[in-house]
């Protein structure tokens, strides 16, 4: 689904009903590869605070999803994860479409591991609006 923009739009809208909370912010998957996710986050009133603004919890949500489908897609199939802490630093006012990027490392076994993904959320002008670290427990699945 990732060859076209109708596609990714299915993809994101059904990754929202999966997951409603995380679906809130309207999400856009933009790439999903191993190692690697970048979602888009469109500026509207739904996300906004007092200061015409992103929300802060808007931006978390973002990275804890960004840095959630990083791992999902990275690890062997036969394991399975849950995101332990997210830590992010606020750098400016996310005002736009914001983008996030997050990376991890290969995973090459369902052997219980603490896992860092880093993400970044930048504007539309390429400026780091936040960055913070997803905290990720891989581990296999129970027989």
């Amino acid at each position: 689904m990732s060859g076209s923009a109708l596609g990714r739009w299915i993809f994101s809208r059904g990754l929202g009903f999966l997951v409603p909370y995380s679906g809130s912010i309207g999400p856009l998957i933009r790439q999903l590869e191993p190692g690697r996710a970048v979602i888009a986050m469109r500026d509207r009133r739904k996300v906004r605070n007092h200061l015409r603004s992103i929300h802060a919890a808007a931006m978390l949500n973002l990275t804890e999803l960004t840095g959630g489908l990083a791992v999902t897609v990275t690890m062997p199939a036969d394991a399975r994860m849950i995101i332990t802490r997210v830590t992010l630093d606020f750098l400016k006012k996310g005002r736009g479409t914001l983008i996030s990027e997050g990376t991890c490392p290969m995973l090459s076994s369902n052997e219980r591991a603490e896992v860092d993904v880093q993400v970044a959320i930048r504007d539309a002008a390429g400026d780091v609006v936040a960055e913070g670290t997803v905290h990720v427990l891989v581990g296999p699945i129970p027989s």
